[in-house]
């Protein structure tokens, strides 16, 4: 009987022990590389996040740095007069420091997708911050033209690499759910930093000699130059791109040529263009046929230097119309504004930096605001309204003439600074926020790109349409103040129909969400 009960209580202390087993939190055994699901095999590694407490830094000191490498490409507009006076140069000679300081961009630029991917964050920053540095030095020292010209095209070559570097950082380590409170402090880059370069500029050469342009700016290079070194870490994994030499090849004749032409179109209408205007705008369009071509058979392989799949998104392509006519008002209106105030109404150089400060201030003020507003309520209840401040703007500037108030001018700069400020964040986030992680690089060079050619083209067409009328009514004999406050007229009412058309697209743009595997997979389908 004894041997019979013993196998009975074995087998109740079994099922106490499976039952206390039961009770536990399981335990799934490790996952190994093998065991992972499978992904996207046409996805990239995913870029490695690091901490909140690790990217803070690095993107206020991105945002600082870009700020300041920006704020050279407008800076030199207002100092023309200065430099042609005391290193003996036509003006035709002296718009070279501008036209080739925007020519450098438009070539380094494309390149930058590339350089992200192959290279990691800390050495990129810190080589484009010794390039901006160096071409600083070189100008400050440079005893004529052509040295002054190098140190300029020596810094926009790390002025290109900067923009793409922040926006590709940020979109990296910052959740979706707060890129609108990011872009916006991005936006203050952006538009604010080109706005105010020729108040800074106008507020120095009151009081210093040119050179002293580059001598302040040298100490703030360095010293962004010694803070990446010590707190920028690479937050993004490379892989191994291919490099084509033909690509690069044909972007620099692609963008260069288009830049350069675009450029030429306001001296070519008053006579003093150095070669037809139409010889680098065909070689442009050529090229540029050309390369899209290249990189549409690379992109094959997940090779081209521009991955020209972010178009397949619909947010991306729609945004980046509307960024292109924005770049063309802001820069249209930065180069039309001085020529207005100063050979209409008399003003000297201090007084326009002054006046054109306060819509600088507010975009930068509100900038923070929209993007937090964006990330609330999407981009529509924003564009929209930005669209048809900025459209209204440029109405009110077909108003200028030859006894015009300034307060008005003011007012009607501010409007047009205030609208721009409601519409870039959004337009930015929205494009780039559209994207799959892998073409954050491309993306970011595409949008950079676009801007420099968009600005070039804005200014070409606001100066061609102002010369032309002005060089028209010249020859009948009018006042030459009255022939230019008519040009302004004219290209002003051009830059408010394009704007008006601008308000209608606006509508269509939507806040992007999350890319999901499925998406990312059609728009990296080869």
């Amino acid at each position: 009987m004894i041997d019979s009960i013993r196998p009975a209580r074995r087998r109740a202390r079994g099922l106490r022990r499976r039952a206390s087993s039961s009770s536990r939190p399981h335990r799934k055994p490790p996952v190994t590389l093998e065991q992972q699901p499978p992904t996207l095999t046409s996805l990239p590694a995913a870029p490695v996040v690091a901490p909140a407490r690790r990217t803070g830094p690095v993107i206020a000191l991105l945002v600082a740095s870009a700020f300041v490498v920006i704020l050279n490409e407008t800076i030199m507009g207002v100092a023309l007069p200065s430099l042609m006076a005391d290193l003996q140069i036509t003006a035709a000679t002296a718009q070279w420091l501008t036209t080739g300081f925007l020519l450098t961009m438009a070539i380094v630029i494309p390149l930058t997708g590339y350089l992200l991917e192959r290279f990691p964050l800390r050495r990129v920053y810190l080589a484009a911050m010794t390039l901006f540095a160096i071409g600083t030095l070189i100008a400050a020292l440079a005893p004529g033209f052509e040295m002054l010209l190098a140190g300029r095209i020596v810094q926009a070559s790390g002025t290109a690499i900067m923009m793409p570097l922040l926006f590709t950082t940020v979109l990296t380590v910052v959740p979706a759910t707060h890129r609108g409170r990011m872009m916006g402090v991005i936006s203050i880059v952006i538009a604010v930093a080109p706005a105010i370069g020729p108040t800074v500029s106008g507020i120095i050469l009151s009081a210093l000699d040119w050179r002293w342009l580059f001598w302040l700016v040298l100490p703030i290079a360095l010293l962004a130059l010694v803070l990446g070194a010590i707190w920028v870490r690479n937050v993004t994994e490379t892989h191994d791109v291919r490099f084509d030499v033909l690509s690069v090849v044909l972007s620099a004749f692609a963008f260069g040529g288009l830049i350069f032409g675009l450029s030429s179109i306001g001296e070519a209408a008053t006579g003093h263009a150095l070669i037809p205007v139409w010889i680098p705008l065909v070689v442009g369009s050529l090229a540029l046929i050309a390369f899209v071509l290249r990189q549409l058979q690379l992109q094959r392989t997940d090779s081209a230097l521009l991955d020209l799949r972010t178009f397949r998104s619909r947010s991306f392509s729609l945004a980046v119309v509307l960024v292109a006519v924005l770049m063309a008002a802001l820069f249209g209106s930065l180069i039309l504004l001085p020529i207005y105030l100063q050979q209409v109404l008399g003003l000297d150089t201090l007084t326009i930096g002054l006046m054109m400060l306060p819509g600088g201030i507010l975009m930068g003020a509100i900038a923070p605001i929209v993007g937090s507003l964006f990330d609330r309520y999407g981009p529509t209840p924003l564009v929209i309204p930005g669209m048809a401040v900025a459209a209204a703007a440029l109405w009110g500037m077909t108003t200028f003439d030859t006894a015009t108030p300034i307060i008005w001018i003011v007012a009607v700069h501010m409007a047009l600074n205030l609208g721009l400020g409601f519409v870039f964040t959004p337009l930015m986030t929205s494009a780039l926020g559209s994207l799959p992680r892998p073409l954050y690089p491309h993306g970011s060079a595409i949008v950079g790109t676009i801007q420099q050619v968009a600005g070039a083209a804005g200014t070409a067409l606001f100066v061609t349409l102002m010369t032309v009328t002005a060089t028209a009514q010249l020859q009948s004999g009018a006042d030459a103040s009255a022939t230019t406050a008519a040009g302004v007229h004219n290209a002003f009412l051009v830059g408010a129909l394009v704007a008006s058309v601008a308000v209608v697209l606006a509508c269509f743009v939507r806040k992007p969400a999350e890319t999901s595997d499925d998406e990312a997979g059609a728009i990296l389908a080869h």
